[in-house]
């Protein structure tokens, strides 16, 4: 789940952060004109918040400058007038695509005066267990691009404990930092440790981490991800979740136990097990065209959540063929079928419609969609059921 900047970094600050103070709002300003005196300033800096990167490369579809999301302001009485013209706009990133997303809520930070840029991130390292640290002199660009551009620049080092941690004096040369900022690194690394762990991060990125002309480390950017799986335990955390931010389609799935992420392809996928669904869009692609979706059922499939499953994949105007692959284990592929030919009847589903079963009671259930009556097609083998579907699309 991903949180706001503005969350993430009330998160860090109850943790020690050295963050700099700020101010929230969710589409209501009016406290905007009292609360800025209460921020050192000039300047002030006025971002947008949404769930994506490059937010000040970006631009405003109803555009009323080229400053992007993210701006800094040299004159308090511009504060208000700027954030006003921000909120309730759509912001078009990198990240966002040509649609955008609307900005909900803004905040304003008081400035920083910046001597140099770093970048800082914790992330779980699935190949080692452990959690790495990635830290770069090269802060406040893409990092994706570094590691292109120049590799040698990011420096990996993995935790084998989250406590009391010590880091190299390499780091004074290969950062180009003093002893007393190396000192000031170590316990920055301690407390995001420390809020990693006690969160249940899977990503926490400060970008950039930066000196000021102090001498001293200040969060200026912050963005959180936390672990799905263990929000169960962070009751206070999952009221962070931003609703609007969520596509609705994969917040329906949700309500009913399946994981749905729209793509982009014409191909309509529905699968019973992660890794199913992925060697399904794999083989998809294999064959030149491209999945519309992710879409799980889960391992408890039934009627209903066929039924829903239909209705999610066909809302989506770009779909022109749907493949069914499903395993069966617990469930037994000719419920699955007797599911699927209800579902079908019951909507009306028009859509070309390629069935595959593999497991328990697999041929009956290829039997019961053969024998429909609703030109449903059933295929065991894996790659001509993918042809197929494939065919229809372009059909």
């Amino acid at each position: 789940m991903n949180i706001h900047e503005y969350q993430a970094k009330e998160i860090l600050k109850n943790f020690g952060l050295p963050v700099l103070q700020g101010k929230s709002y969710s589409k209501n300003l009016d406290t905007l004109h009292a609360d800025i005196e209460d921020l050192n300033g000039p300047p002030w800096v006025v971002k947008s918040q949404i769930h994506a990167g490059g937010r000040g490369a970006g631009h405003f579809k109803n555009s009323f400058n080229d400053k992007g999301g993210v701006q800094v302001v040299f004159e308090k009485k511009d504060v208000p007038s700027i954030a006003q013209l921000m909120m309730g706009n759509v912001l078009v990133t990198k990240q966002t695509g040509e649609a955008g997303k609307i900005v909900n809520h803004i905040f304003i930070e008081e400035g920083c005066d910046i001597d140099r840029e770093f970048y800082l991130s914790l992330l779980v390292d699935r190949n080692s267990s452990k959690i790495m640290m990635m830290i770069s002199s090269a802060g406040g660009m893409d990092i994706e691009e570094v590691a292109v551009t120049n590799p040698e620049q990011i420096i990996n080092i993995h935790f084998t404990t989250y406590k009391d941690v010590s880091l190299d004096e390499s780091l004074l040369t290969k950062l180009d930092i003093t002893k007393n900022q190396l000192d000031d690194l170590t316990s920055i690394i301690n407390k995001l440790l420390n809020t990693f762990t006690s969160i249940d991060a899977s990503t926490i990125e400060i970008n950039p981490l930066v000196l000021n002309k102090q001498g001293g480390f200040v969060v200026l950017d912050a963005k959180i991800s936390l672990d799905d799986n263990a929000l169960f335990r962070h009751p206070e955390l999952l009221e962070l979740k931003d609703l609007t931010e969520e596509d609705p389609l994969e917040l329906q799935a949700a309500e009913h136990d399946m994981n749905y992420v729209k793509l982009d392809g014409s191909i309509g996928c529905m699968v019973n097990g992660a890794g199913l669904a992925m060697a399904t869009m794999d083989i998809i692609k294999q064959f030149g065209e491209e999945p519309a979706n992710f879409l799980d059922l889960g391992g408890t499939a039934n009627k209903d959540r066929v039924i829903m499953g239909f209705k999610i994949i066909q809302s989506d105007p770009n779909v022109k063929s749907i493949l069914i692959n499903i395993f069966g284990g617990i469930i037994h592929c000719d419920m699955i079928a007797n599911g699927i030919v209800e579902a079908v009847k019951e909507l009306d589903f028009k859509l070309p419609l390629v069935v595959r079963f593999q497991g328990t009671n697999s041929s009956e259930g290829r039997d019961v969609i053969n024998n429909s009556d609703l030109r449903l097609i059933s295929i065991d083998d894996f790659t001509e059921a993918a042809k197929k579907v494939v065919d229809l699309a372009k059909g």
